[in-house]
């Protein structure tokens, strides 16, 4: 009876695992045909087949929405991945980069680097990783010193939030030129992304993804608690850090390309852990893919809803991300007694 039970379970989780993928293959073929040229099956094949030089479809399809597709579904499964072990690792289902002052502090480094007038991909990419893992700390600081409660740690994510924008506020008023240069970053989109951008970033979030599901089951320890943690011989401390840099290094090498999408990583885990369990050896993966398809829904609708003109994906997202915001804090306040 156990076998079978067993043999049930791993029967479902394939059979999820392949419908987890066959959505993300369907947000990117929609995401390479549908937009404001329309390429058609026949179209898309000879496009890829001829190379990107030959046709105007051709020219489309490997400058322009290749690109912005395989963006998004890299930013959509690096944001997603980094909120489900910020999550885990405070133990705060309401932790994600974009509330806890992640994003910001990846957004402070790129406002530097723009007034500093370096805009190489690499450098934006370390950068924008750099300011991601010191927000990420600045926070982890505060709630030790202060004996912070799980709430109390996102309040503190706010005030840093709120503390880093300010400072990129300030550099951009005083670099007009920053400005400019980071009118895309600050919205959060795909629409000017290209191969040399994308490549540094991509090469960070697909390692730093990798890495993570290799340490599935010291981050289901680490979710339990210092002291059973210590009991079971992990290292908590070193674990601890060590995860919240993969968490900055997929949050920053995101948004160093994406800008700033907010609520990718709040919205994604909490839906993939109502599917698949708290298991991270299942919620990891889950989560990088389903992130992805997300992320190249929401761009492609972004693009597809007020045609001819495009809304940025980060927009939406804010949209569909604040009010989910809102019923999780009414949800929490519901169980409390």
């Amino acid at each position: 009876m156990q076998n079978l039970n067993s043999s049930s379970m791993a029967s479902k989780r394939g059979r999820m695992l392949i419908g987890a993928a066959a959505f993300v293959v369907i947000a990117a073929v929609l995401s390479i045909c549908l937009g404001a040229v329309s390429l058609t099956p026949s179209q898309l094949w000879r496009a890829l087949l001829s190379g990107p030089d030959n046709t105007a479809a051709a020219r489309i399809l490997w400058y322009s929405r290749l690109p912005r597709t395989a963006a998004s579904l890299l930013a959509g499964a690096g944001l997603a991945v980094s909120g489900t072990v910020i999550q885990k690792v405070l133990a705060n289902n309401l932790a994600s980069p974009g509330i806890i002052g992640v994003n910001a502090g990846a957004g402070l480094a790129v406002a530097a680097c723009c007034a500093l007038g370096t805009y190489a991909a690499w450098a934006v990419a370390g950068a924008s990783f750099l300011g991601a893992m010191a927000a990420t700390f600045m926070v982890v600081i505060v709630a030790r010193k202060s004996n912070a409660s799980r709430t109390t740690v996102v309040l503190g994510g706010v005030a840093v939030t709120a503390c880093l924008n300010a400072v990129t506020e300030t550099i951009i008023t005083m670099v007009p030129d920053a400005a400019l240069a980071n009118v895309d970053f600050r919205v959060g989109g795909f629409s000017s992304i290209n191969q040399t951008r994308l490549l540094p970033a991509a090469i960070l979030i697909l390692a730093g993804i990798v890495v993570i599901c290799t340490l599935t089951n010291e981050l289901d320890v680490l979710s339990l608690g210092d002291d059973a943690a210590h009991s079971l011989g992990l290292r908590v401390s070193r674990m601890r850090n060590g995860m919240l840099t993969l968490a900055a290094l997929l949050a920053g090498a995101s948004v160093s390309f994406a800008g700033i999408l907010g609520f990718v990583g709040l919205i994604v885990p909490h839906m993939v852990r109502r599917i698949v369990g708290n298991d991270s050896g299942r919620l990891i993966p889950f989560c990088a893919l389903l992130g992805g398809g997300f992320v190249t829904i929401c761009d492609l609708a972004s693009r597809m809803i007020f045609a001819p003109y495009e809304l940025p994906t980060g927009i939406l997202m804010s949209f569909l991300g604040g009010p989910f915001f809102v019923w999780l804090l009414l949800k929490r306040k519901d169980k409390q007694p």
